[in-house]
């Protein structure tokens, strides 16, 4: 399973997918309806190679807890996130049995689930290992992005100041 370039955008539903990045954000395209969106530098951005959720002694990756699903479902779709609390909470509690009920709220489960189950639509799920190799890059690809922005910002307005001084 990799998911290396699939992110979640808070206050955007669903997935996306990165596909290139430009001066001021990346370009990301929605699994939902394929739609491409512009997203900028400033917006709150997750990558799902780096959520976790809690259990009661460490922090699980999404990662491991998707592949746990998808051993559980055969590679399947998984139950509805639209089900009630109590079906859902028993169903995530047979995939992380030591979740923590306190920190974890039914939300977190359905967005879980409903996240699993688009990553099965579109072939993206897998009994292999997690493949997380490459998120570090990902990530420090966007923040060595994010810091030319600022630098050739800073760089901009300096020369407008020699500018006006002339």
């Amino acid at each position: 399973m990799n998911v290396d370039k699939i992110l979640a955008i808070s206050g955007k539903p669903g997935l996306f997918e990165l596909k290139i990045q430009t001066r001021s954000g990346f370009v990301a395209e929605s699994m939902i309806d394929g739609k491409r969106i512009t997203v900028s530098m400033r917006s709150n951005v997750s990558l799902l190679s780096e959520i976790s959720m809690y259990t009661h002694t460490q922090e699980k990756p999404l990662v491991e807890i998707l592949r746990a699903i998808a051993i559980k479902e055969n590679e399947g779709p998984a139950i509805s996130h639209k089900e009630d609390n109590s079906k859902l909470l028993a169903y995530f509690k047979q995939i992380v049995p030591d979740y923590d009920e306190e920190r974890v709220y039914p939300s977190d489960i359905k967005k879980v689930l409903n996240w699993y189950n688009m990553l099965q639509e579109k072939g993206l799920v897998s009994k292999d290992e997690p493949k997380i190799e490459n998120a570090e890059s990902v990530k420090e690809q966007v923040v060595k992005e994010v810091a030319k922005e600022k630098e050739a910002k800073t760089e901009a307005k300096a020369k407008k100041k020699s500018a006006k001084k002339e």
